[in-house]
C-alpha cells in the first residue's frame, strides 16, 4: 500500500483526500515540483525545491513547510514506499475556500507529495531511441512557472501517444520551437554546437537542463542558447529531451522524419552517461 504526505500527515493512499473546494481543483491555483530518486537518494534535489519556491513567489502563493523541511519529508515518503528509482511529487495550492477569483484571505495552502516507480537508468526507450512530434504551442504566456494547470501539455501529450510518439515538441507561432510538453529540448548542429532555447518567460527552467549544459561545459563542448525551428530540428544532426523522470533522452525521430541516422547519436549518448554519473555522484 502507497504511503502519501498530506498536510502534515503520513497516509495509506486510499485515505489521503482533498475537499472539493480546493483551489488546485477549481482553477488551477497552484505549483508543482518533480524530484527523481535514484539509488533511494533524491538527485539535484536543492535545485529543485529552489525552482519550487520561485514558481511559489511567483503566484504570491505561501508554502505551509519551510524548504529546510522538506527533504526530511522526502526522504521519510521513500523510506516508507521502499522506492530505489523513481521520482518523488509535491503540489501545494492555495488552499480551500468558496470558488471565487480573487486570493482568499488567511487560507492555509494545501501540499502533499506523493512517489512514484519509474525505470530511468535501464529505460528501454533511452537506449532505442524515442519518436517524437511537433504540435503548436497553445500554453500561457508565464511558462517559467511550474503550474498545475497543465491542459495544453496533456493535449499535446495525448496527440504524441496517439501518433505513437513519446514527447510533442511544441512549437510557438514563429515557427520556433519552445521545449516539449514535459520536457526540455536540445539539438545537435553539424558542427557539433549543442542548442536549446534560452531559459526565460518562454520555457520551464528545466532543472536536468541546467545541469546538462554544466557538465557540457565541462566538457569544453559549445552550448548556445538560442532559438531555432521546427525545421532546423529536423536536420539536426542528434536530437534529445532531458527530464527529472527520464534524464536524458534520445530521439531518433521527429514527426516522421529521421534525426541522424536513426539511432541515439554519439553526442547524446555521452550527455546520457555524464549525467548519470552527476546524478549517482550528487544525490542525497
Amino acid at each position: 500500500m502507497r504511503t502519501v504526505y498530506l498536510n502534515g500527515e503520513f497516509l495509506p493512499l486510499s485515505e489521503a483526500k482533498l475537499p472539493i473546494m480546493d483551489r488546485g481543483t477549481t482553477f488551477g491555483d497552484g505549483v508543482y515540483e518533480v524530484s527523481s530518486v535514484l539509488d533511494g537518494r533524491l538527485v539535484d534535489n536543492d535545485a529543485h525545491l529552489a525552482r519550487l519556491f520561485r514558481s511559489l513567489g511567483e503566484i504570491r502563493m505561501g508554502c505551509p513547510v519551510a524548504v529546510e523541511a522538506i527533504p526530511p519529508l522526502q526522504h521519510e515518503l521513500i523510506r516508507r514506499n521502499d522506492l530505489i528509482e523513481g521520482v518523488v511529487y509535491i503540489q501545494v495550492t492555495r488552499g480551500t475556500s468558496e470558488r471565487d477569483f480573487p486570493f482568499p484571505a488567511h487560507t492555509p495552502p494545501n501540499m502533499f507529495m506523493f512517489t512514484q516507480v519509474k525505470t530511468i537508468i535501464d529505460s528501454p526507450l533511452a537506449k532505442s531511441g524515442a519518436k517524437v512530434i511537433s504540435t503548436d504551442d497553445l500554453r500561457w504566456a508565464r511558462r517559467d512557472i511550474k503550474s498545475t494547470a497543465l491542459l495544453a501539455q496533456v493535449l499535446a501529450k495525448q496527440a504524441a501517444h496517439e501518433a505513437g510518439a513519446y514527447e510533442a515538441l511544441m512549437v510557438g507561432p514563429d515557427g520556433t520551437v519552445t521545449e516539449g510538453s514535459s520536457s526540455s529540448a536540445f539539438i545537435l548542429t553539424g558542427d557539433r554546437r549543442i542548442i536549446t532555447r534560452k531559459a526565460d518567460t518562454s520555457i520551464l527552467p528545466g532543472i536536468t537542463r541546467k545541469a546538462v549544459m554544466a557538465l557540457a561545459a565541462e566538457q569544453d563542448l559549445v552550448v548556445v542558447e538560442r532559438d531555432y525551428t521546427l525545421d532546423e530540428a529536423k536536420g539536426a544532426a542528434e536530437m534529445f529531451l532531458t527530464s527529472a523522470s527520464s534524464f536524458v533522452m534520445p530521439v531518433i525521430s521527429l514527426d516522421g522524419q529521421t534525426i541522424g541516422d536513426g539511432t541515439p547519436g554519439p553526442m547524446t549518448r555521452r550527455m546520457r552517461d555524464l549525467y548519470i554519473a552527476f546524478a549517482r555522484a550528487s544525490a542525497s
